[in-house]
């Protein structure tokens, strides 16, 4: 497997998450690399802020080779000539011409398409081809499960480097870290702050409360030691600082195993109703409210 210089560890590079939920901050992302030390960035095709990522890196006065930038393919674009004008597209928002890492952005496919698995490892292969090229420098997936995985583990020649998942404790899917650390797959992790719900938990609060901390810090903190990289998103400059600011201070044993034991019964990505959106697809960026956008050219 390919190594990837931002992996080694979780607190190596903070993460800095963007999504069409929520609403986009264009100073939020520029304050993150500017000011806070964020040098990863985490979005989509299908979240249509992929331009204003440009903009706001070119404004932050951060140097290209030292961002991070992971953007994903939409399944609609899976196939191994559409993948290639997704990436390549995706390349000319960001404004770019290499990205960091590409994801395959759900397992799920059209469901006119008759061969699925043969589509999924046709895709696979053609970002093995970019990755070849030297076009992008790791690849991975994204909202995976097992049996996912193993239909690419089963044709790949390059295992994906990453499957970037939803993870929190309230949704922390044991079974597939384990899985994927079995073999050599970074699990990532999105949404750890459960879009705001795991913040008013009474067993979050009362750690944060110890530690003089957010709840919101110690839910960044519980993935930093669980060893998953978490994407964290915020357009309040207060909090996307905040998020960064977890590496002086340590959550006890009997702490991670209260957090470890939560009841896992918060989603807050509903896959059952992804079928639908891929089979009636809307624009992309359908859903994106630009909280701050960036300032007229």
């Amino acid at each position: 497997m390919k190594p990837v210089r931002w992996i080694s560890t979780p607190r190596e590079i903070d993460v800095f998450g963007t999504s069409h939920d929520g609403g986009y901050s264009h100073d939020a992302v520029v304050y993150a690399l500017k000011d806070c030390g964020y040098r990863h960035i985490d979005t989509a095709k299908r979240y249509g802020c992929e331009r204003y990522i440009a903009q706001a890196v070119k404004a932050s006065g951060v140097p290209r080779q030292e961002v991070f930038l992971a953007t994903k393919c939409w399944p609609t674009d899976y196939g191994a000539t559409t993948t290639r004008e997704a990436f390549s597209g995706s390349c000319q928002r960001l404004a770019v011409d290499y990205l960091d890492m590409y994801l395959l952005h759900w397992p799920e496919v059209s469901s006119g398409v008759k061969d699925k698995k043969k589509l999924l490892q046709e895709t696979w292969r053609t970002l093995e081809v970019l990755l070849d090229e030297e076009r992008v420098k790791a690849i991975g997936v994204s909202n995976f499960l097992e049996r996912h995985l193993e239909i690419i583990l089963e044709e790949c020649s390059v295992t994906p480097h990453v499957n970037q998942c939803e993870f929190h404790p309230f949704n922390n899917p044991k079974m597939l870290r384990q899985f994927c650390a079995d073999r050599n797959i970074q699990f990532e992790g999105y949404s750890p702050l459960a879009k705001g719900l795991a913040l008013r938990d009474p067993g979050v609060v009362a750690i944060a409360e110890a530690h003089g901390r957010s709840p919101a810090q110690v839910l960044v903190r519980w993935s930093v030691q669980s060893n998953v990289p978490s994407i964290p998103k915020s357009t309040k400059l207060e909090c996307v600082r905040a998020n960064s600011q977890v590496y002086d201070f340590i959550l006890t044993q009997e702490e991670m195993m209260t957090l470890n034991s939560m009841t896992q019964t918060l989603t807050c990505v509903d896959r059952n109703s992804m079928q639908m959106k891929i089979d009636n697809p809307l624009p992309d960026g359908y859903k994106l409210k630009l909280v701050k956008p960036p300032p007229e050219p």
